[in-house]
């Protein structure tokens, strides 16, 4: 069971935005993921019905130009699209954002041997796209990565190991950074080949359905045209995609804090308590006030952050990292206001909002923890180089 879907004018206020394309994002989600994302997150799946019909309205080929078969939408539209689909599914987003950070490194920094060969199946979502950086000991500090891959005439041979890799149960094309002669670099990986086992990891705490997976890579061949880039390109690539991969998580943080105020402008307009509506105590109406506030700050953030990707304005990256830090930290206030407000009810699996609290928790920790993005915005603060931190700080010192 799950609070109903009403949309009182208060919060489909909070929701405005242009309606051409989110109108058509939103139907999707209200009619094939939101209904059943409790049903994923309890069985730890996604199903390829889902997968399906996301391929079916174009939405796998979303950051990808008409060229190769994608959408070709800009930046504030992709964040649109992830939105939208954070609201009903943190785990399905997490599908999106890796498939989308994999395919747009792909279409930047592939061979054309590897564009031809993958992208158009990327497009169509017939091939699902994963991001394999993160690693058992290393964590969150990529260049402390231990995989290797050794030159072997016309091959490369990558050998190691990858942990909680978004999608890497059914994924098809991986992104895999490992050490080679020149320094870490960049690799795409056909899951399908021999040398690549895949371990799933059940019992998450929350984006249950995400189907992570620990990859490991023994004497794993790829051909030198899998090489993306040039070796040594590694860190650049990655930092690339990162920054793709924030924006998608603070889009979807967005979702995610609707979804909140969504479920609590419901129940509490449901709920008696002390023979009086729940909505009509004050500190209820606080809580719900600081929802909208953070609902709308957020939103601006990511807005501000995919104006200036569209308009290629390198400003972008701190943008980012400040939408992903202060939608995330929002999200996960905004989550335990919601199972504050449902009481018990909000701590039981009968109320979406228990799994909300357990996803937004995940979103302070992945692409970059808020401490991570914390020290990336101060230290831009010191640096007068960053045209966005001039802005913010005063101009140059």
């Amino acid at each position: 069971m799950t609070s109903s879907r009403a949309h009182p004018e208060s919060v489909a206020d909070a929701r405005a935005a242009p309606e051409s394309a989110r109108t058509g994002f939103r139907s999707f989600v209200d009619q094939v993921v939101a209904p059943y994302a409790g049903e994923f997150d309890r069985r730890e799946e996604m199903p390829r019905s889902v997968l399906r019909e996301a391929a079916a309205r174009g939405y796998w080929g979303a950051a990808l130009p008409a060229s190769v078969g994608g959408a070709g939408m800009d930046m504030m539209t992709l964040g649109e699209l992830h939105e939208e689909i954070g609201r009903g599914c943190s785990s399905l987003r997490n599908f999106f954002t890796v498939h989308t950070m994999t395919s747009a490194t792909v279409h930047r920094w592939g061979s054309q041997e590897a564009r031809d060969r993958l992208l158009e199946g990327m497009a169509a979502g017939e091939l699902l796209g994963a991001f394999c950086l993160t690693e058992p000991e290393a964590g969150s500090d990529a260049a402390a990565g231990t995989a290797t891959a050794t030159r072997s005439g016309n091959c490369y041979r990558i050998n190691g190991t990858k942990r909680w890799i978004t999608a890497g149960e059914m994924a098809d094309v991986m992104l895999v950074f490992a050490n080679a002669e020149r320094g870490r670099s960049a690799f795409i990986v056909e899951a399908a080949g021999p040398g690549v086992e895949r371990i799933p990891i059940r019992g998450m705490l929350g984006c249950r359905a995400s189907m992570l997976a620990e990859v490991r890579f023994e004497d794993c061949r790829v051909p030198a045209s899998a090489l993306l880039g040039r070796e040594g390109a590694g860190g650049m690539i990655a930092t690339s995609a990162l920054d793709l991969g924030r924006y998608s998580v603070a889009a979807g943080c967005v979702g995610l804090i609707q979804a909140c105020l969504e479920a609590c402008v419901d129940y509490t307009s449901h709920r008696r308590q002390g023979g009086a509506m729940i909505k009509d105590h004050q500190l209820v109406r606080r809580m719900i006030s600081e929802m909208v506030a953070d609902l709308r700050a957020a939103r601006l953030l990511c807005r501000h952050a995919g104006e200036l990707k569209d308009s290629g304005d390198p400003a972008t990256i701190t943008a980012t990292w400040i939408a992903k830090y202060r939608a995330s930290v929002s999200a996960m206030r905004c989550a335990t206001d919601a199972v504050q407000l449902h009481g018990a009810n909000g701590c039981s699996d009968d109320f979406a909002v228990g799994r909300y609290f357990r996803d937004a928790k995940i979103m302070e920790i992945i692409e970059g923890s808020s401490e991570i993005q914390q020290l990336l915005i101060s230290d831009s603060a010191y640096h007068d180089n960053d045209p966005f931190t001039r802005e913010l700080v005063g101009g140059p010192r």
